[in-house]
C-alpha cells in the first residue's frame, strides 16, 4: 500500500456516502417564472445568461447593492450585503493585511453575504478561490465529525495526554499513566486545539480510510460549485501512524480555500447539509433586468447526520466561550463583542517558515443554536503583523449583527 492515500478516491466515496435522501421543493426543481418576469407578464428565459468572465475582484459597492461587470456591457447584481461587504474591505485596508480572504454565507439558504479579498503588492488574485492555505486545525472539524459519527464518541469523551502544544512527537502519542498528567474532553480539545488529544483519539478509533471518506463528504477533493472557478481543497492521508495522527490534528497534508471553509462552517450550521453558495441574484443589460436567478436553497449533499452536526456544534462553542478565540471575541474586561450571541467556531494556525508565511484561520457560525450566518476568514501574515484571521471574521460578524439591530452589538 502506498504511503499516501489521495483524496480523489475519498472524495468519490464520501460524495456517494453523503447522497442520502433529501427532498427538494418543487420550486427548486421547476423554476419557470422569475418574480420580475411575472410582473412583466413574460416568461423568464429557460437558459440563464452566462457568468463567464465574472471577476469578483471588481465590485461596485453602493449603499443599496453590490454589482460586478460582465462582458458585453452586462452587469451582475450580487447577493452581497453592502454593509457587511464594506466592513470586511475596511478591516483589510485598515490593518494593511498582506494577504487575506473572507467569505460569509447565509447558513440556511447559501446566499453569499460577504466576499472580500486583498493582496498587498505583487500580482492580484482572488484569495477566496485559492486552496493554497493549509487547513491547519480547522481540519479538526472533519476529524471530530468522524470521531462522533464513525467511532461513536461524544463531546464529553475524555482523553489523558501530555505535551503536543505545537507539535506531536511519536512518544507523546503513547499512553503512559505516570506521565499523562492532564485529561480533556473531546469538546475541550476542539475549543483549545489540543493536538495530541486529537492525534491519540484518531489513532485509537479511526483509519486512514475513515478520515478520507469523511473529508470527501465535506467536499475535500472537489471544487465548490460556484459562479467563479475555484481550487479544490486538497488532502492526502498518510498510512504511517504518527503522520496519520498529525494529519488528523491538522498538521499539514491539507489545504482549504476561504470559500470552501465557509461552506464547511455552513454545513455544520445547517445540521449537516451543505448548500451551494450563490452570489449572483440577477443580470442586467443597461437598466433592464434580463434574468433573475432563483433564490431557493440548492442542496449539494448531506455530509453528516444532524446529531453529529449538533455534537460538533457543542464542541465548537468552546472555541469562543473559553478557548483559542476567547480573547478576540472579548475585550480586556471580558465583555463580549457579540453579547447574547453564541458563536461556534474553530481556529487554525500554521507557519511556512521558509517562506515567512503565517496562516491564521477562523471558521464560525452564529447564533450557534439558530444559525443565520457562517463565515471563514484567513490572513497570511509575515513576521510583522497587526491582526489575524479570527479578528477579521469577528468584524464581519459584528457588522452583520449590528446591521440586524441586535441589542448591544456595535458596528466595527
Amino acid at each position: 500500500m502506498s504511503l499516501w492515500r489521495w483524496i480523489g478516491i475519498g472524495a468519490a466515496v464520501g460524495a456517494l456516502a453523503s447522497l442520502w435522501p433529501l427532498t427538494r421543493s418543487a420550486a427548486l426543481q421547476n423554476v419557470e417564472w422569475s418574480p420580475l418576469a411575472k410582473l412583466a407578464g413574460k416568461r423568464a428565459s429557460p437558459t440563464p445568461p452566462s457568468l463567464e468572465g465574472l471577476d469578483l475582484l471588481r465590485m461596485d459597492v453602493r449603499p443599496s447593492e453590490v454589482t460586478s461587470p460582465l462582458p458585453g456591457g452586462r452587469t451582475a447584481v450580487l447577493t452581497l450585503d453592502p454593509v457587511v461587504q464594506r466592513a470586511a474591505l475596511r478591516t483589510m485596508h485598515k490593518y494593511r493585511v498582506p494577504e487575506a480572504g473572507v467569505v460569509a454565507i447565509a447558513a440556511k439558504t447559501g446566499r453569499v453575504i460577504a466576499y472580500a479579498s486583498q493582496v498587498q503588492g505583487g500580482d492580484k488574485f482572488d484569495v477566496n478561490a485559492r486552496a493554497e492555505a493549509p487547513a491547519a486545525s480547522v481540519f479538526k472539524i472533519v476529524t471530530g465529525s468522524a470521531l462522533i459519527e464513525k467511532a461513536g464518541l461524544k463531546p464529553s469523551t475524555e482523553q489523558c495526554y501530555r505535551g503536543g502544544r505545537s507539535q506531536i512527537s511519536a512518544d507523546e502519542l503513547k499512553a503512559d499513566p505516570a506521565r499523562d498528567k492532564w485529561c480533556a474532553t473531546l469538546g475541550t480539545a476542539m475549543g483549545r486545539s489540543l493536538n495530541v488529544v486529537f492525534g491519540r483519539l484518531a489513532q485509537k478509533h479511526l483509519t486512514p480510510e475513515d478520515l478520507t471518506e469523511m473529508a470527501g463528504r465535506f467536499g475535500f477533493g472537489t471544487a465548490v460549485p460556484f459562479a467563479v472557478k475555484n481550487e479544490a481543497s486538497a488532502l492526502k492521508i498518510p498510512d504511517e501512524p504518527v503522520e496519520f495522527a498529525r494529519t488528523a490534528a491538522g498538521f499539514w497534508n491539507t489545504s482549504l480555500s476561504p470559500l470552501a471553509g465557509a461552506v464547511l462552517a455552513q454545513t455544520i450550521a445547517n445540521g449537516g447539509v451543505a448548500l451551494e453558495p450563490h452570489i449572483v441574484s440577477a443580470v442586467r443589460e443597461g437598466h433592464e433586468t434580463i434574468y433573475e436567478f432563483p433564490s431557493d436553497p440548492k442542496v449539494l449533499r448531506r455530509a453528516v447526520q444532524r446529531e453529529t452536526a449538533e455534537a460538533v456544534t457543542t464542541m465548537m462553542l468552546t472555541t469562543v466561550a473559553d478557548g483559542s478565540a476567547y480573547k478576540v471575541f472579548h475585550d480586556e474586561r471580558g465583555r463580549s463583542f457579540l453579547p447574547n450571541i453564541e458563536v461556534a467556531g474553530k481556529t487554525g494556525t500554521l507557519t511556512r517558515e521558509k517562506e515567512n508565511r503565517h496562516y491564521t484561520w477562523l471558521v464560525a457560525f452564529a447564533p450557534a443554536h439558530d444559525p443565520e450566518i457562517a463565515v471563514a476568514a484567513v490572513i497570511v501574515n509575515t513576521p510583522e503583523w497587526q491582526i489575524k484571521g479570527p479578528h477579521l471574521a469577528r468584524e464581519v460578524l459584528r457588522a452583520y449583527f449590528a446591521n440586524q439591530g441586535r441589542a448591544g452589538v456595535t458596528a466595527p
